[in-house]
Order: structure tokens, then C-alpha cells, then sequence
């Protein structure tokens, strides 16, 4: 039997990985409670960077999460929240340590110089001491050394753009019976039920878009509408009067 797989620890401020996303639905399996916290903050929604929520779903990328002190369901990508509520510290920058040089010394020693030769006393003939030049010895340099190199940091990663979020979408959809509903939609997800309207209303509507083939279509439906409705009414009437005369029939008889 092989023991259980152990759970990666949180890396502080870093944006939810592939690995993570894959945690966060299968703690969503199992039925736990899952919270990620926001890497940034929400001014229009009162968040503030580090708020934690709790996650409802996990769709590729996409994170849909419930943050605390807010009664709705908002979606969210990867980059934009993270397992930790510790933001990231800020790199330290290295510091530049200035070039250090030396001076070369060159070093000189003086030329010695030989004691005069003096001649035999018996040598009749005088001789005269010719002097011995040294050779002068050659300065050595002392070499200089090379400049120390200054440790650069390391470049940054280049901070992804944010997502844009999900588009909202109205549909309003025609139903028999001259029936109209309107529903909302946050990206792929319905805010509300469909609710009902009436064909004046959505009428009044279309027309106020300024859209004259969509202003056409509602139209064209709603005068059919209209005219199987006053057919229905004809065909009642008509239905009512037979049934006035069959009840006199029976009155008289």
C-alpha cells in the first residue's frame, strides 16, 4: 500500500498554478470547504487585497468564488488570487561594491660602485684603475588588479495583464401564447431566473435601441400574436352564441 501523496505547502503570494487549481477541485469533490484569498483590491466591492472567499466552482482557469462580507458569486482567473493571505515581500536590490585599484610601484635599488684599483709598489710603471659600471637593475612593476564586478539583481518577470471580466449578456426570448421573458447572464452563468414581461414593454424597449430589424422582428411577432388572439375571440364568440340559442331551445320547449 503506498502512502498518501502529501500536499504541497501554500507558496506565499504567488498567483494559483495548474497544480493548485487541480487542489481547489479536488477539494470541491470531496465537499470541503475551500477559501482562496484576492491578490489584489476591489474598491468598487468594498475588498481589500489579501480578503479571502470561498471557492464555488473551478472552470479552467476560471475560479468562481464568494468573497466574505459579499451575497454573490463573482468569477475570477488564476493570477488574480492566490492560496496565502501574505503578500509577497519586496526583493532586496545587491549592492554595488566600487572597483578597488592599486598603483604600480616601480622598485629601484642604487648602482654600486667598485673601490679604485691601486698599483704595485714595485711595479715601476704606474697603471691607471678604469672603473667597473654595474649594470642597474630593472624595476619590476607590480601588476594592478583587475576591478571587482558588481553583482546586478535579477530582472523581474514581467507582470502578466489582468483579465478582462466576464461580458454581461440580456436575452429576451418570445414564448407561445404571446409570452416574453428576459434573462441575464455574467459570461456563462445566469444571474437570475427568466422573468416575465409583457409584448408592450418589450416593444417600448427594442424601439428604444434604435435597432429598426430588431424593432421589425418584435413586431412582426406581436401583430401575429395579435391576430391568432383576435381569432380566438371571434371563434368564442361564436361558440357563446350557439350555446344563447341552444339554452332558449330549451327555455320555449
Amino acid at each position: 500500500m503506498s502512502a498518501p501523496a502529501r500536499r504541497r505547502a501554500p507558496r506565499p503570494g504567488e498567483a494559483l498554478s495548474a497544480e493548485d487549481l487541480a487542489t481547489l477541485e479536488a477539494g470541491l469533490a470531496a465537499g470541503r470547504r475551500v477559501t482562496v484569498y484576492l491578490r489584489e483590491a476591489t474598491p468598487s466591492l468594498g475588498l481589500e487585497a489579501g480578503a479571502s472567499a470561498r471557492v464555488i466552482s473551478v472552470d479552467g482557469t476560471t475560479v468562481t468564488v464568494s468573497p466574505k462580507g459579499i451575497d454573490d458569486q463573482l468569477p475570477y482567473e488564476a493570477d488574480e488570487l492566490r492560496l496565502s493571505k501574505d503578500a509577497p515581500a519586496p526583493a532586496r536590490k545587491a549592492t554595488k561594491v566600487a572597483p578597488r585599484t592599486t598603483a604600480a610601484r616601480p622598485t629601484t635599488r642604487p648602482a654600486v660602485v667598485p673601490p679604485p684599483v691601486v698599483p704595485h709598489a714595485a711595479t715601476p710603471r704606474s697603471e691607471t684603475p678604469v672603473p667597473v659600471k654595474a649594470a642597474p637593475e630593472k624595476s619590476v612593476a607590480t601588476p594592478a588588479l583587475a576591478p571587482e564586478t558588481s553583482v546586478k539583481p535579477a530582472a523581474r518577470p514581467a507582470r502578466r495583464t489582468k483579465a478582462q471580466p466576464a461580458p454581461v449578456s440580456v436575452t429576451v426570448t418570445s414564448g407561445p401564447d404571446d409570452q416574453w421573458t428576459v434573462t441575464v447572464s455574467h459570461g456563462a452563468k445566469k444571474l437570475a431566473k427568466p422573468s416575465d414581461v409583457t409584448a408592450d414593454r418589450v416593444l417600448r424597449a427594442i424601439r428604444e435601441l434604435g435597432d429598426d430589424v430588431a424593432s421589425a422582428a418584435v413586431e412582426d411577432k406581436i401583430e401575429a400574436a395579435r391576430a391568432a388572439a383576435l381569432e380566438r375571440v371571434e371563434a368564442l364568440s361564436r361558440e357563446l352564441d350557439e350555446a344563447r340559442r341552444a339554452l332558449d331551445r330549451l327555455k320555449n320547449e
